[in-house]
This record gives structure tokens, C-alpha cells and sequence, in this order.
């Protein structure tokens, strides 16, 4: 079959939710197009697994050259396959402070503050707690606490209660400050992605992997399918009704600039023919600029490379495949907090995330022996980025330039929380390990705090912001997630998002997945 009703670009957080909603009732036929592939095995679904999981499964973006990392490329990790960045991300549940939907709302996205929004987290959460004012009991996305946490995580968060600063058992519900364990999408012992959770068998429902999108068909100023290549062979696919893009932050701008629509002067360069110029296609790029920084202990309560923590590994392993409990379910950022380096600020400014392992370059680099690591991030950071074409193929990498600390005042913000990082590891529970840091340096030296810093500082994985929506002219998509000048067209992931949230994206895109479905049912009744 190749005529349908809605074609969905992109199987991640977002793109699962638009096609799981689109299809349940029966009474549309709608294609989801995946560029990578089902993601249904072991290294996926088991979550202790997740500093091994397999290169195809992973887009492993790099940026371009960083002025304001001392000149580093940056990692930029990515989810390819059905579930996409949910299918390999530390599964943390965490849908931002209630001030980034009140401030999307005061820039003109009506329809989106946080009352408006709660329904939608609500109706997407399945929390094992239960329902209640905040939270969704019984919906599709499974979200439940940790039940084998790490000591050195429990300690962690009595560490952060020895500084004074306040426990938070839920961080999704009236107050997000404080420092606690996160709650993680899983279930029953295993990783629960958006793909599992909503991409159910259904005769009205085609998953198509596989698939690389060349462009968006527009015929007339509208949307009428999707050129598609699976393999060597080439397809046209049609849809009555309309596309929804949902390639994420880096690959929706991407999409479309292939498909004509962007900036005009650059699409010339790459020699595509301009559909409609829109030069915010592609610009605002933002992303947490995160800090990590390690400790070493003798203590072999943490995860590490030796004798002693391979045959630990090995038995529970084991012990999950037998019975899915255990240390191997862990999320590795099992415990975190919210903090304001500024008491007058609207909301947290930083977020800490706890892991029991000692981290180097995004795990990529094998650290001996045991230990654990702090991230700090810059929750809503000035900096601005781009994503651009590197050339019309569709197979190749986008360009991405995130601008990492461009802004000084993202410097000052991090180096706030990477001090406050430092007192919360020698202090209280956490300083009776007695850790050792990989990389010291004098705090009260701004100088050499700032090149530390620039010098390995790096994502946590979050950018949005490339397909910006708004009220005004200007702006990619409207406050329904309607591209502008183009009909039959909707884009629905975190490149809407006109601000970072001050959290983890996962939650929030599948929010905007199920809000943009509900937007395309009401647009083709």
C-alpha cells in the first residue's frame, strides 16, 4: 500500500505517540517511516545495558567545531529506530518546571502553559504510584521508581540534605527544586520507550523501517506524501491527509531544507530549489551544556572496571534475564536535583544528575577501577546554535553547530553548579567514600574553573529548538504545530519547543506528539 491517510516521518518519542494516536481508533490509515530499524532486543530492552547499545541504533552525530569548548567536536548521541532516542536514553521521567510552559505561553504559543499542557503529561503517564492532581495512572507510557538503586546514589541524596537543600520525592508535581531519585520510563524490569508503549499492532497501522526520507512531496503549497528510499529502491508514498514530521531537532530542519523549505541563500548553495524561505529553519538551536566530573573510591559499591566488578556484572546480568531485577535495571543517572544559583530566579537554573560509575567522554572512554560521577547543566541557556545542510544527500550528517557557551553567561551559570557539585561530593554520606577527583582544580579560581570547563564540558543530550513555534510570522510552526505556508504539513518533536525546557526532553516530546495528534485529527474532521 501506498496511499494513506497521514504519514508520520520519524518513529521517536514524538513520532511514536502521533502514529499510536492517529491509528487507535481505526478510522485512518496512517504510515510510520523509520529510518533505523525495530530496536526489539535484549541490548535495547534491558537497561543496565545502555553504555552497550549497538551502533545501529545510534545515530553518533558529531558538531562541528566548538569555539566555546577550546575548539572540541562535540558528541551528539541520537536514537535511530522504532522508540528513537527513548530506545537508548538513561530513561529518566522529567517533564521541565511549570514556568517553561507559562513563558512558551507569554511568547505566543497559546494553548501551551502548563495548565494546558498537564493534561496532556497526564494522559500520556502510566505511573506505577498512581493518578493524582499531577500525574496519569493508566496511560501508555510506563513510568515507575527505581527499586534496586545504588548506595552511592541513596547517598547522593543525603548528601544534598546535609547542605541544607530539600529532599523531593516527585519532581513532576507542584515543586521542582530539590534533590531526590528520578523516576525512570520502565516496566517490569525493562527499558519502556515510546515504541512499546505506543505502537501497537493495527491493520490501519504500516511501520515501514528502514526508510530514508529524501524530501516532503508538495504539490500546490501543500503536503501530498513523502519520497522515500528503502534500500537502492525509491518510492513516492501519498497521503490524503497530510504529513507530520517528527525527525527530532536535528533531522525535522534537516527534512525540510531537503524538501525546499529554509533558509533560501543555503538551500541555493546546496542546489535544491527553494520551496518557501524560512530562514528560522534550522536556527535556534538549544542544548543543556553539561559538566561532569568524577571521583575514584575504593569502594566497590559503584560500577567499575576490575576483577571484582566484572563478576558482579556478570551474575547480574544473569539475574536479570532470569528474572528482570536487579542492579541491571539501573538508568545510571539514578539520582539528580534541581537548584537555583540565584534564590531570586523563576525557577531552577541548573540540574544535577548522579551516576554510579565514573564517566569519561560520554562513556566512550574505559576508566579502571570504581568510582562515580556529577553532571551539572545549564538548564535554559542563552547560547544559540544552527543545524544546516552539509549537502542535499539525504544519507549524509547534518552540520550542527549548538554554540556551546557563546553566551558568558552560560559560563558563570555552570560554573555556579559545578561548585555546588564539589561541596555536595564532600559532604555528608558522599564524603565517607572518600572519592578522589580525576581532574581537581582550585574553585575559587574563576580563570582556570572557566578552562576546565571549556575544556571538557559537552551535551547532556536535550537540543530543541530548530523548527521554533510561535505566533509570529516568522516562526516554523504555528501554535497547532502547522507548518507556515504550507498546508498538510505538521511537525511535532522537540524542535518546536521556542524554549529549553528545564529538564530532560523525552517526557516533553512525547507531551507534544500527543497534542499534535489531537491537532491533525481536529484539521482532517
Amino acid at each position: 500500500m501506498d496511499q494513506f491517510d497521514v504519514i508520520v516521518i520519524g518513529g521517536g518519542s514524538a513520532g511514536s505517540a502521533v502514529a499510536g494516536r492517529l491509528s487507535e481508533d481505526g478510522t485512518r490509515r496512517v504510515c510510520l517511516l523509520e529510518a533505523g530499524g525495530h530496536n526489539d532486543t535484549i541490548r535495547i530492552k534491558t537497561p543496565g545495558f545502555m553504555p552497550f547499545i549497538p551502533d545501529k541504533s545510534n545515530w553518533r552525530f558529531d558538531t562541528v567545531a566548538q569555539a566555546g569548548l577550546n575548539g572540541r567536536t562535540g558528541y551528539q548521541p541520537r536514537g535511530r529506530g522504532l522508540g528513537g532516542s527513548s530506545a537508548i536514553n538513561a530513561m529518566v521521567y522529567i517533564r521541565g518546571n511549570h514556568f517553561d510552559y507559562d513563558q512558551w505561553a507569554q511568547l505566543g504559543c497559546t494553548g501551551w502553559s502548563h495548565a494546558d499542557v498537564l493534561p496532556y503529561f497526564k494522559r500520556a503517564e502510566g505511573n506505577e504510584r498512581g493518578g493524582d492532581a499531577w500525574h496519569g495512572g493508566d496511560g501508555p507510557l510506563n513510568v515507575m521508581d527505581q527499586r534496586w538503586p545504588n548506595p552511592g546514589s541513596k547517598a547522593f541524596v543525603a548528601s544534598a540534605a546535609a547542605l541544607q537543600l530539600p529532599e523531593n520525592p516527585d519532581f513532576n508535581g507542584a515543586k521542582q527544586d530539590g534533590f531526590g531519585l528520578y523516576q525512570v520510563t520502565q516496566k517490569a524490569g525493562e527499558r519502556w520507550s515510546a515504541a512499546r508503549a505506543y505502537l501497537k499492532p493495527r491493520p490501519n497501522l504500516a511501520i515501514r523501517t528502514g526508510a530514508l526520507v529524501e524530501k516532503i512531496v508538495i504539490e500546490n503549497g501543500r503536503a501530498v506524501g513523502v519520497a522515500v528510499r528503502f534500500g537502492g529502491k525509491r518510492e513516492v508514498l501519498r497521503a490524503a491527509g497530510g504529513v507530520v514530521l517528527c525527525a527530532g531537532a536535528f533531522g525535522s530542519p534537516q527534512v525540510l531544507m531537503l524538501s525546499g523549505i529554509g533558509p533560501a541563500a543555503h538551500l541555493a548553495d546546496r542546489g535544491i530549489a527553494v520551496v518557501q524561505d524560512r530562514a528560522a529553519v534550522g536556527e535556534d538551536l538549544q542544548d543543556h551544556i553539561d559538566y561532569v566530573a568524577s571521583w575514584e573510591t575504593a569502594s566497590k559499591d559503584f560500577f567499575g572496571d576490575s576483577l571484582a566488578g566484572t563478576w558482579a556484572m556478570a551474575k547480574s546480568v544473569i539475574e536479570h534475564r532470569l528474572k528482570r531485577t536487579g542492579v541491571m535495571t539501573t538508568c545510571f543517572a539514578e539520582g539528580g536535583g534541581f537548584w537555583r544559583s540565584d534564590p531570586d530566579l523563576p525557577a531552577p537554573d541548573i540540574q544535577y544528575h548522579f551516576v554510579p560509575a565514573m564517566l569519561e567522554d560520554h562513556g566512550r572512554t574505559k576508566v579502571k577501577g570504581h568510582g562515580f560521577s556529577i553532571h551539572a547543566c545549564v538548564l535554559r541557556p542563552e547560547s544559540r546554535g544552527t543545524v544546516r545542510l552539509n549537502s542535499a544527500d539525504p544519507a549524509a550528517a547534518p552540520a550542527i553547530d549548538p554554540n556551546f557557551l557563546s553566551d558568558p553567561r552560560d559560563v558563570a551559570t555552570l560554573r555556579a553548579g559545578v561548585r555546588l557539585m564539589y561541596r555536595l561530593a564532600e559532604t555528608g554520606p558522599l564524603a565517607d567514600y572518600a572519592g578522589k577527583a580525576r581532574h581537581p582544580v582550585n574553585l575559587a579560581d574563576d580563570a582556570a574553573l572557566d578552562h576546565l570547563i571549556r575544556s571538557r564540558a559537552d551535551t547532556v543530550y536535550h537540543p530543541v529548538g530548530t523548527c521554533r513555534m510561535g505566533a509570529d510570522a516568522a516562526s516554523v510552526v504555528d501554535p497547532t504545530l502547522k507548518a507556515r505556508g504550507i498546508d498538510g504539513l505538521w511537525v511535532a518533536d522537540a524542535s518546536v519547543m521556542p524554549r529549553l525546557v528545564s529538564g530532560n526532553t523525552n517526557a516533553p516530546s512525547i507531551m507534544i506528539g500527543e497534542r499534535a495528534a489531537d491537532f491533525v485529527k481536529a484539521a482532517l474532521a
